[in-house]
């Protein structure tokens, strides 16, 4: 692939990179905010989808269907909610039940194992073909950022709120959440409840992006989102103190691993290979927190006891000179 194709191929990753934004976003609730490991989100990354692109083919407006997508999403994570919280399922296992539970759902919504959603045929919002070459009105890259805005503005107002800030607090710190009166079990199931509705929403633009709902279109959604949030937390968290950059990093984090992965297709590695280089990619900017942590101060404290061997052994040079000097 010629550089001219790498650039050419860049805005579409910018693209799928704003529309995953929105779901890593869903991501960093549960992960970051709530402190919850929430494995619902690769079953909800089909069910919107699936939602958004049954109700088109059945005449629906693409509003409504949009709406319905993030209610399902809504949904699912109440399901997740209410075994974690009523059933006292472990969070992560509460996840894989509901993930495996969606499946079947999933496929009775689209009826098979995938369905065509064609720009030419529906009201779509974006689409590949939106990318380049359209009005700029209607470019996916400029709707799906004003939506990402939109969502960023209204989560910041919501955590704004007493509600809000009780489920910030929940993540923080449950125990002392509770002794404050706080009703924790509820705002799990709520966090989960918005996690979910922004992941299904995300599903009903990607599906109208590529054209079509696949059964396993949510495969391995949590890998993209946990590295779309740890690649916005790496680069960004220096900068971005404010909790609604802190969404717009995670954002960001999703636009530049999918520009990443551009990048590695360009130079021809075998695509056979593509999912283990998407977990190393992500292995690394997991691990790049710990290692920061670890061996940082080594690198530093080795740098600094370098400098105070060098500075010992000037004085001691200087030293050496001055005796020198005096017995001449």
């Amino acid at each position: 692939m010629e550089l001219a194709q790498l650039l050419n191929a860049m805005p579409g990753a910018v693209a799928q990179g704003l529309i995953w934004g929105i779901m890593a976003i869903g991501v960093y609730i549960t992960f970051k905010v709530l402190d919850v490991a929430d494995l619902t989100v690769d079953g909800t990354m089909c069910t919107g989808g699936a939602v958004c692109a049954s109700m088109l083919i059945n005449g629906h407006g693409i509003w409504y269907s949009m709406g319905a997508a993030l209610l399902a999403g809504v949904l699912a994570g109440l399901m997740t909610g209410i075994f974690h919280v009523v059933m006292g399922i472990p969070a992560i296992l509460a996840g894989i039940l509901s993930q495996f539970a969606l499946y079947s759902i999933n496929l009775s919504v689209i009826g098979k194992a995938n369905v065509a959603v064609p720009s030419r045929l529906y009201p779509v919002l974006v689409s590949q073909k939106f990318v380049k070459n359209v009005a700029f009105t209607k470019n996916s890259i400029f709707v799906v950022a004003i939506l990402t805005v939109i969502i960023i503005a209204l989560l910041y107002w919501f955590f704004g709120t007493a509600l809000g800030c009780s489920l910030r607090a929940t993540g923080s710190n449950p125990n002392m959440s509770r002794a404050q009166g706080i009703n924790t079990k509820r705002n799990i199931v709520i966090g989960l409840m918005i996690s979910n509705g922004l992941v299904a929403f995300s599903s009903a633009l990607y599906s109208q992006y590529q054209g079509f709902a696949d059964i396993n279109m949510g495969r391995g959604a949590i890998v993209i989102g946990l590295a779309a949030v740890i690649i916005g937390n790496v680069i960004f968290s220096k900068i971005f103190r404010n909790f609604a950059l802190k969404l717009l990093s995670v954002s960001f984090g999703a636009v530049i691993y999918f520009m990443v992965l551009q990048l590695i297709m360009w130079f021809g590695i075998d695509t056979n290979f593509l999912k283990l280089l998407q977990a190393i990619v992500v292995a690394l900017f997991l691990a790049f927190p710990y290692w920061k942590k670890v061996y940082l101060p080594a690198i530093k404290s080795m740098k600094k006891r370098r400098l105070i061997r060098k500075h010992n052994r000037e004085v001691l040079a200087a030293r050496k000179a001055e005796a020198a000097a005096k017995e001449a």
